[in-house]
């Protein structure tokens, strides 16, 4: 349910950071063969900077012209003043935000994604359009706090609870903070009143929210390197920016914003728990945006993983928030999403049994998507050191 088509690059890293601008090139070729060798077979982009790529990706898949999952293409994000990605359109008020929605649905696209400066007058007038067409809207945001976007009716939330900016301090009407939600994150702790409050709030809002733990994980010190097989998918420039950025978090000093960085965490998967257990609807996501450390497919098995281990969810907890909730969201459950008699055979065909060991899930051998069986092994081989090309 977060599942781009797109790398992040950061030209010539180096120890304190890297040279502007950061850039989203797509990777049409490689990343739809990833997810569905990992056992994606439906993915929503969740934003997009190449929306006739992926528009069209969709189509020609359909017609069994190209490999890879079923596409639910994303507009391009709904984004306020900012140069945080060049490549985005930056909104100029609430019509403008209106005549987009409209075009992009005219376009083909499925869905929409506020983002991280957009001001509500520009949320309220795309969620009302949206709805207005029968869409939907999630959103990566930091402008807009949780709350208000609730009241404002958006349908999903991405990123879990870490990008909620409603107690960072000095935040300030529609504009994106400085923490944008770190502070907020390490004040609300999981039995907190605050906490309880935005849980209630949402619940009652009906608002989705989508876990992307692997993309937060990858910040963390001390994890281990991904599998062999996941880096065997990137460039060799790929596979270098992603073993040096690991090796700088592992090398660090320990500081106060490492350690809070790690709390944060350790919040941000308890409140996920507590949300579902409050009757909140939570689905999983990847975003692979993280220099190599979050990949698609193998990120999104990660998830699930982390949704056990981490997060505290049973097994088949975790499996049915990857799965049937996310089909449920994009109204898809009669057809996929669960095994049921009637329904497309979208399947995935592992070697062992995650019910007793969770990372049984990485042993995929055959996909099959309507029927049509794949073997993961090919399809890996396909892309082997291309991930970051193309």
């Amino acid at each position: 349910m977060h599942d781009h088509i797109y790398y992040l690059q950061r030209p010539n890293t180096y120890a304190s950071g890297s040279e502007g601008p950061t850039l989203l090139p797509q990777m049409t070729f490689s990343a739809p063969r990833m997810y569905l060798a990992n056992g994606v077979t439906t993915i929503r982009t969740a934003g997009s900077v190449e929306p006739y790529a992926d528009i069209n990706l969709r189509k020609l898949i359909d017609a069994g012209r190209l490999i890879g999952p079923h596409v639910e293409p994303t507009a391009p994000y709904l984004q306020g003043v900012s140069d945080i990605f060049m490549q985005m359109h930056t909104l100029s008020g609430p019509d403008d935000a209106r005549t987009f929605v409209h075009f992009w649905v005219a376009q083909g696209a499925t869905n929409f994604k506020a983002y991280m400066h957009i001001t509500r007058a520009e949320l309220e007038a795309a969620i009302k359009t949206a709805h207005e067409l029968h869409l939907k809207v999630t959103g990566h945001l930091c402008s807009v706090t949780y709350p208000e976007a609730a009241a404002l009716g958006i349908d999903n939330l991405e990123h879990g609870f870490f990008v909620n900016t409603q107690l960072d301090p000095g935040k300030q009407p529609d504009v994106c903070s400085p923490e944008t939600g770190n502070a907020t994150l390490a004040k609300m702790t999981p039995d907190s009143t605050e906490a309880a409050a935005l849980i209630k709030l949402l619940v009652d809002h009906h608002v989705a929210i989508t876990s992307t733990l692997p993309v937060f994980e990858a910040n963390l010190a001390g994890k281990p390197a991904l599998r062999q097989k996941a880096l065997s998918t990137l460039t060799p420039q790929a596979l270098e920016a992603y073993l040096y950025g690991r090796n700088r978090r592992n090398t660090a000093p320990e500081t106060p914003l490492t350690q809070r960085a790690t709390q944060n965490y350790k919040n941000a998967v308890k409140l996920e728990h507590k949300f579902v257990e409050a009757g909140g609807f939570l689905m999983a996501g990847l975003d692979p945006t993280g220099n190599g450390a979050t990949l698609p497919g193998f990120g999104d098995q990660h998830e699930v993983e982390l949704l056990v281990t981490d997060a505290g969810f049973t097994v088949p907890e975790a499996i049915k928030i990857a799965t049937l909730n996310g089909a449920t969201y994009l109204n898809l459950q009669s057809r996929t999403g669960s095994v049921q008699i009637g329904k497309n055979a979208d399947l995935m065909i592992v070697k062992g049994d995650p019910s007793k060991t969770i990372t049984d899930i990485e042993n995929v051998e055959i996909v099959l998507k309507d029927g049509v069986a794949y073997d993961s092994n090919e399809l890996l081989d396909s892309v082997r050191g291309r991930y970051g090309e193309y």
